[in-house]
């Protein structure tokens, strides 16, 4: 947990990753809100959602779950349906969340790789180093982790574009009704130091490399 940090006098990487998931989770609200608006519904821009300010986007009691137990949210970006002006705008807001995560590690990778490669001093700080790494893997785990099917993650509204119909009502309904139980239920388990999201990290890592536009 990341309250382990502190008391094994971690600061510096502590503040980092504190740093990292309001970034990314800002971003990843963000790009909800902006996919949202080009899909023509104005929700979550007419309550101020559509911005990079954290102030916004960031829940005091999720980030503080995040440190007290690993796991925590944002607050989520409101939309209306009824206001959408196509067949694929839930597609679209959903995965737009994702793609904005994918994105800053995309920067942050080649950004890194740049300066290292340009002999830029700041980048071979191991400070600097660190950052970036957990800046990057961040981004990799929320958009793996959203990329979900169960519960309210953004996977949910993904899925069912790639079912056929009766299934994928049958789908909606039963997330509906037992996606969230299954959902704590895996953190839970994450929790007593069950290995369940250990595949999400190693792909994560595995996705680092592909990322880069030097290789």
């Amino acid at each position: 947990m990341m309250l382990q940090m502190l008391f094994n006098g971690e600061y510096l990487v502590f503040f980092m990753l504190i740093a990292a998931l309001i970034l990314s989770l800002s971003f990843h609200e963000y790009g909800h809100a902006l996919a949202a608006k080009f899909y023509g519904d104005d929700t979550a821009e007419r309550l101020g959602r559509l911005t990079i300010n954290p102030v916004s986007h960031i829940d005091p009691m999720g980030l503080i779950m995040v440190m007290m137990v690993g796991f925590g949210y944002a607050k989520p970006v409101p939309f209306d349906p009824r206001n959408f002006n196509s067949m694929w705008a839930q597609f679209g807001v959903a995965i737009a969340g994702p793609v904005a995560n994918l994105i800053i590690a995309f920067v942050a990778v080649n950004v890194y790789f740049y300066g290292i490669t340009a002999g830029w001093a700041v980048f071979e700080q191991p400070a600097a180093s660190r950052f970036f790494e957990i800046l990057i893997v961040v981004n990799l785990i929320l958009m793996l982790f959203n990329m979900l099917p169960i519960g309210p993650l953004d996977g949910h509204y993904l899925l069912p574009y790639f079912l056929p119909k009766t299934l994928a009502r049958k789908y909606v309904e039963y997330n509906a009704r037992y996606g969230m139980f299954v959902l704590l239920g895996l953190m839970a388990l994450a929790i007593m130091d069950v290995p369940i999201f250990t595949a999400l990290q190693r792909l994560a890592f595995s996705l680092i490399p592909h990322l880069s536009v030097m290789n």
